[in-house]
């Protein structure tokens, strides 16, 4: 008895295409293609957002504070070569990171380590919580 398998020669890229398909039609697709991943973390004097951006040089990145938000932008130049599977992102990019506190622009502090962007928003003093003090009667 022979068992002829040639029919399934072509089944991990016919799979890889399907579930590409899916994450690219669904919700799942949406947060995929966010570029830079950001994390946003906050305490009561400032708003902290890291991004990753590996391979990136600083002066290759952008960063505007706007009314209300943080814009990271960039443009990834893609390296030389054939690629068997690129998975990281090339060309141009923008994140925009929404703010939703009032933030003092002048102390306003960015890094870059190990491919981490990471930027320091102080908020202003008008949006700290403040202790009220309750008097007797």
């Amino acid at each position: 008895m022979v068992i002829d398998f040639s029919s399934f020669h072509d089944l991990p890229r016919q799979m890889d295409a399907i579930f590409d398909e899916m994450w690219r039609s669904g919700e799942f697709g949406q947060r995929r293609m966010a570029y830079p991943p950001v994390n946003i973390t906050e305490d009561e004097q400032s708003i902290y957002v890291s991004a990753e951006i590996p391979g990136m040089k600083i002066e290759d990145i952008d960063l505007t504070l706007t009314e209300g938000s943080l814009v990271i932008k960039g443009k990834r130049v893609p390296e030389s070569g054939n690629y068997y599977r690129q998975e990281r992102p090339t060309g141009n990019f923008q994140r925009v990171v929404n703010v939703n506190v009032p933030v003092n622009a002048e102390a306003v502090t960015a890094s870059m380590k190990n491919g981490v962007l990471a930027v320091s928003l102080p908020k202003s003093e008008e949006s700290r919580p403040r202790k009220i003090s309750i008097a007797a009667q």
